[in-house]
């Protein structure tokens, strides 16, 4: 099982700043990734929340609950949050970070990110193409490695 968590505010893509985000809802988004996870034969726990201790507990609990890997965009806590990168790093899963826009041609402050050093990979501009491009990896490393 692979488990895609996101951030603060995804819950409003669609509506938040389309021009930067894009028009797809993080339903969109979800349904794009559960029906390539069916094709690939894997299952996905999709999640988001607002609030930084909620995705410190989901990622501390992803082995518990069978995961296998995580994707997560951690979206504005990625610049700022060492206690989320801290968590990613004491998990022993592979972590793809994830973002819809490209962060490295943004504001000066978006452009670092602290959580992706923690992570296996990171996938950033490619709007919610990244996530489906991170679920591939993760199954086929996943696959690899058992």
């Amino acid at each position: 099982m692979i488990m895609v968590l996101n951030g603060p505010n995804l819950n409003l893509l669609g509506q938040r700043e389309p021009e930067v985000y894009g028009r797809a809802t993080l339903a969109d988004v979800g349904a794009a990734v559960e029906k390539l996870a069916e094709e690939l034969g894997v299952e996905v726990v999709l999640r988001q929340s607002n609030h930084e201790g909620q995705l410190i507990d989901w990622l501390h609990a992803a082995r518990d609950a069978g995961a296998d890997g995580v994707i997560i965009n951690p979206g504005g806590l990625s610049h700022t949050s060492v206690a989320l990168r801290d968590a990613i790093s004491s998990i022993s899963l592979p972590v793809v970070e994830v973002h819809l826009s490209n962060i490295h041609a943004r504001d000066e402050f978006r452009r670092k990110s602290l959580t992706a050093g923690a992570c296996v990979g990171s996938i950033a501009g490619l709007g919610a193409d990244g996530y489906l491009l991170a679920l591939r990896f993760l199954v086929a490393r996943i696959a690899r490695t058992n």
